[in-house]
């Protein structure tokens, strides 16, 4: 996928972005994507303008894909963020200029901006991280050992994670982060990996079926056939 272009000066809403928390699963950890800018060692979340003909959730996903390559993914809004302090024009200033380009020019991303925050729950097996117009690279990093992250992009990610671990029952059911059919295993790994902290796996499965949002399928044969665990879905409504 080639990197998308800067964005033009009057193609946007002035003062306004968005940002975008990417949870991926690997199987064993909860992931995010980090971008990182080029020559300066400054680490972001992914993010956005909003164009001025654009509705701001169809920006939030054209991003997405322009990051993952993935459409249909499940986007949540969770906050807002506009303290007078969260721009650090020295930060953008440095990003600009080590791609060489005029901080003059583009003044627009010097300026205070408010920015709408918004979580992903994808499928971390599907995607090939591409990097914007700014960055060298995109990369998945294990929520606990993130970079130091630019401007309040650390305050970001610790709100989305808070809100995606409330009703988590509901999003992970919505979202893309498992696999279409996973066994119970699977779903315990996930849980444990958002939650962090283990969890008894009898006590697990019996709440898990007592939600009455899974399907049941046939065996998932890999060894024995008295091991064989089954394989779920969740139900969709």
């Amino acid at each position: 996928m080639q990197k998308m272009p800067l964005p033009a000066v009057n193609e946007h809403i002035p003062h306004l972005a968005f940002d975008s928390v990417i949870f991926g699963f690997s199987g064993t950890q909860l992931k995010i994507l980090i971008m990182e800018y080029h020559n300066t060692n400054i680490f972001a979340l992914p993010g956005g303008f909003v164009k001025k003909e654009e509705h701001l959730n169809d920006a939030v996903r054209r991003g997405l894909k322009e990051r993952t390559g993935l459409d249909n993914i499940y986007l949540e809004q969770f906050y807002t963020f506009g303290d007078a302090d969260r721009q650090k024009p020295e930060a953008m200033r440095s990003i600009l200029a080590n791609n060489g380009l005029s901080p003059e020019k583009y003044s627009w991303m010097l300026e205070r901006f408010i920015s709408v925050a918004y979580y992903a729950l994808i499928n971390y097996q599907d995607v090939v991280p591409q990097p914007d117009a700014l960055s060298d690279s995109c990369q998945w990093y294990n929520i606990d050992a993130l970079p130091p992250l630019m401007m309040d992009h650390q305050l970001i990610v610790e709100k989305a994670l808070e809100t995606l671990r409330n009703n988590l029952d509901r999003k992970l059911a919505k979202g893309n982060m498992l696999p279409p059919k996973f066994t119970m295993k699977d779903l315990q790994n996930a849980y444990e990996a958002i939650l962090g902290t283990p969890l008894l796996r009898t006590t697990f499965q019996r709440r898990m079926l007592s939600l009455e949002i899974l399907e049941r399928h046939e065996k998932q044969y890999s060894g024995g056939a008295h091991k064989a665990p089954f394989l779920y879905s969740f139900i969709k409504n």
